[in-house]
């Protein structure tokens, strides 16, 4: 059985932006629309001060809440781990965004859908990965089964010393390194 992952290594992001534009033009996003947001974080002391940036996204949870609240359906954990929106089932409720930890939901202006990451599951489904983690520049995002103790992504995820969003609140299938 496969359950996809992915690791985000905030440390190697260069802000380009690579990741966040690919999705978008590949899901047909509004330019007011992302799956893909930036936190810019200040750290340290005058004058040696830095801006840290994390790419944030949906965390692909196996105990999805926006899966439990779904009124509909339309938001379901996939058998491949990834949680997936029917947008035919959604209405729109936003009942999946409130719950949400992440902050990882969209209504698309539109459809009314509710969306987020998909982890490019039609890739998937044809064994390409994830365009996001194809596309980056600098290694920052590696995309992989986490049942495989062999997979590339389990190998970086201890090697980086990733951990999972929510430190296990959710059984989060997105690692970061901070």
């Amino acid at each position: 059985m496969t359950r996809y992952g992915m690791l985000i290594d905030s440390s190697r992001c260069v802000n380009c932006y690579a990741c966040r534009a690919t999705c978008q033009l590949n899901h047909s996003l509004l330019p007011t629309e992302t799956y893909i947001k930036f936190e810019h974080k200040e750290e340290g002391v005058y004058p040696n001060v830095k801006i840290r940036t994390a790419p944030r996204q949906c965390a692909h949870c196996a105990d999805a809440p926006c899966a439990r609240v779904c009124p509909t359906g339309a938001t379901y954990v996939a058998d491949d781990g990834t949680v997936q929106v029917d947008d035919s089932k959604c209405i729109g409720c936003g009942y999946c965004t409130t719950v949400c930890p992440y902050d990882a939901r969209i209504k698309r202006e539109e459809t009314g859908v509710v969306s987020k990451c998909s982890l490019c599951h039609e890739r998937l489904a044809r064994g390409e990965q994830p365009l996001c983690s194809g596309i980056c520049p600098v290694g920052a995002r590696v995309f992989g089964d986490l049942d495989d103790p062999e997979s590339e992504l389990n190998r970086e995820i201890a090697l980086r010393g990733a951990k999972p969003l929510g430190d296990g609140l959710t059984d989060s299938h997105v690692y970061y390194v901070r």
